[in-house]
């Protein structure tokens, strides 16, 4: 399949409101593909068609998928780009925060995956998670974030294992990007020097060439990253 035929079809982006996961849902459009989001807030999204969840919710996601995979009459693949952190002293960050981070990055991933199952195999499609340099590397005050990444890693590393020859699974391993994510951080928390984030653009490119690779072949793991990322190696 040459780059110039290729088509991503159906997709199914968690996240895809903001940050990484509008830059593949902008990806997926342009190379001809049909996106559909699923986001807690969805009020920006216009040119796709959406469902407002929180992944976090397992009941939820298995019904948002499940309407998405009819709107589009099947699921060719899902990325999970669905993210959020809560940095601090395990101490400092209040036990329902830190384990909203672990249900959103980490479970809010096994749920889409696990309603998305069906359909992906049906169509021999593909999964990408989105994971992060820091579910390769650990850093202080990064407990929640480090525990869901990490966790990402091994459930996407098992889940290729679990069902090689029925559908394609690639880690997508991210350092950080220009996006909204740092918002809401303490000024301590924060990049101090904005030129060494990656633009998601070239995040979503790569996740396009995940996508196109022919039947057999599978990419399973990648990292991509800013020339001078801090987090890595």
């Amino acid at each position: 399949m040459t780059e110039s035929t290729f088509r991503p079809g159906r997709v199914l982006v968690t996240g895809g409101a903001s940050g990484l996961g509008a830059a593949v849902v902008d990806a997926v459009l342009k190379a001809g593909g049909t996106p559909v989001v699923l986001d807690r807030d969805i009020r920006n999204v216009s040119a796709v068609k959406a469902f407002e969840v929180d992944v976090s919710d397992r009941i939820a996601v298995a019904e948002a998928v499940q309407q998405a995979a009819e709107t589009l009459d099947g699921l060719d693949a899902v990325v999970t780009a669905a993210g959020i952190d809560r940095c601090g002293k395990l101490e400092d960050v209040a036990a329902d925060e830190w384990e909203r981070v672990i249900g959103v990055n980490l479970m809010g991933t096994v749920s889409v995956v696990r309603a998305a199952l069906p359909y992906l195999k049906e169509s021999r499609g593909r999964v990408v998670t989105i994971a992060s340099t820091l579910g390769k590397r650990a850093l202080p005050e990064a407990t929640a974030y480090c525990a869901s990444k990490f966790g990402v890693v091994g459930f996407s590393h098992s889940l290729a294992a679990e069902t090689g020859g029925e559908i394609g699974v690639t880690t997508m391993i991210p350092g950080g990007m220009k996006t909204r994510f740092f918002d809401d951080r303490a000024e301590q928390y924060k990049p101090q020097d904005d030129s060494r984030l990656n633009d998601p653009g070239n995040v979503a490119q790569a996740i396009l060439f995940v996508l196109s690779q022919p039947t057999g072949c599978e990419v399973r793991e990648m990292l991509i990253c800013h020339e001078e990322e801090g987090s890595w190696p």
